[in-house]
């Protein structure tokens, strides 16, 4: 059914015990507070809301998809990671040292998987925030410097940054590229380009922030990369994503002049009439060979498969399905992208409601002697 005729029950799912949930909600409304600060009652009401969400997370320990129907579609395989991010934000947006604390716990850290590798490690997508988290961290690290007793782990997780930042050049084999170019994040699995986004987005992000640093670039090994080479990386992958890849298809719909026409949508495949159609109703729209009678303008589809091959098949989501992960990851990096690397970072605004450390942070214990 078109969303507009909608007329059956969209039960809701009560949740008791859902700390990667609440804690992805906190950070949400943390973050949010931060970018409305200048109206104050807003602002104040998000951070209401974030701290409570965040308490909850942390009282009510569980998650969110265990033994219900969001298993099956956006399975949560841990909440240690959403502990981290939801902090680190909970910091930014109150300043309370508390949070601050919290994200750099190691055993928090250690759960959320922070130290060791494994195939999805530097990977940021709905089901895992340590990648932002680990950003987010560095920045404080590398702007505010907070020192002792917060500095080995920040460097820690610095170190890590920079780690999976060399992962996603081209001169590793850490994950495959297809022969058009594109980073194979998801290691071949449908729907790929939900995570190449976030990738270009924080490798932006993370270049903008050396630069801001007047840090030239950064170690691979023994080898040494400019900052340039993270937005090369960010850039190649958006024009495979805008049009340059075997296909010649852009995967933005209505950007460019081949694009995808069979998207996966329920209010772009059906037309806009007199007549309501039932829910099953509608999959006669569905399985039409027709191109869509409205334009999804600007939505992101799920991507190529492993050998840039695509099918425009409105049936297939694995191709044409439009996702807010997917699209909130296009915009991000469109928008890091957009500014060119002479845009600077404001240094400053993401930390106005930080106050300076004090008292001065006590300095790190004398060496043991025997």
């Amino acid at each position: 059914m078109r969303p507009e005729d909608i007329d059956y029950d969209r039960p809701v799912t009560e949740c008791h015990s859902c700390s990667d949930l609440a804690a992805e909600m906190a950070a949400a409304l943390a973050s949010a507070s931060i970018v409305f600060k200048d109206n104050k009652a807003y602002s104040q009401k998000l951070v209401h809301g974030a701290k409570a969400l965040y308490k909850f997370s942390r009282d009510q320990r569980g998650r969110y998809s265990a033994g219900n129907e969001a298993a099956t579609f956006y399975n949560s395989t841990s909440y240690w990671d959403e502990f981290v991010w939801g902090a680190a934000w909970m910091y930014y947006a109150t300043g309370n040292a508390s949070y601050l604390q919290l994200a750099t716990t190691p055993g928090l850290a250690k759960h959320a998987g922070a130290f060791w590798g494994g195939p999805y490690y530097g990977v940021l997508n709905w089901d895992n925030k340590l990648p932002g988290a680990q950003v987010l961290l560095s920045r404080l690290r590398l702007f505010l410097s907070p020192g002792y007793p917060y500095e080995e782990i920040l460097k820690t997780f610095h170190n890590q940054t920079s780690i999976f930042m060399c992962s996603f050049l081209p001169y590793f084999t850490t994950f495959n590229r297809t022969r058009g170019g594109m980073i194979q994040l998801n290691h071949g699995a449908p729907q790929p380009l939900q995570y190449v986004v976030n990738a270009a987005f924080l490798a932006t992000l993370f270049s903008d922030y050396m630069r801001a640093a007047d840090t030239p670039g950064w170690y691979c090994g023994p080898h040494f990369y400019s900052t340039d080479t993270l937005r090369e990386f960010a850039q190649t992958q958006m024009d495979y994503i805008l049009g340059k890849n075997p296909q010649k298809m852009s995967y933005v719909v209505g950007f460019g002049n081949h694009y995808p026409k069979h998207v996966h949508h329920r209010g772009a495949s059906i037309p806009k009439t007199k007549i309501k159609y039932s829910c099953k109703g509608g999959w006669k729209w569905r399985d039409l060979k027709k191109t869509n009678p409205n334009t999804v303008v600007g939505a992101m589809v799920a991507g190529p498969d492993r050998h840039d091959g695509f099918h425009d098949v409105r049936s297939n989501y694995n191709y044409t399905e439009p996702t807010l992960a997917g699209n909130a990851g296009l915009v991000a990096a469109l928008v890091a992208l957009s500014g060119g690397a002479d845009m600077e970072i404001d240094k400053n605004t993401i930390f106005s409601a930080v106050p300076p450390m004090f008292p001065t942070p006590p300095p790190p214990p004398a060496p043991w002697r025997p």
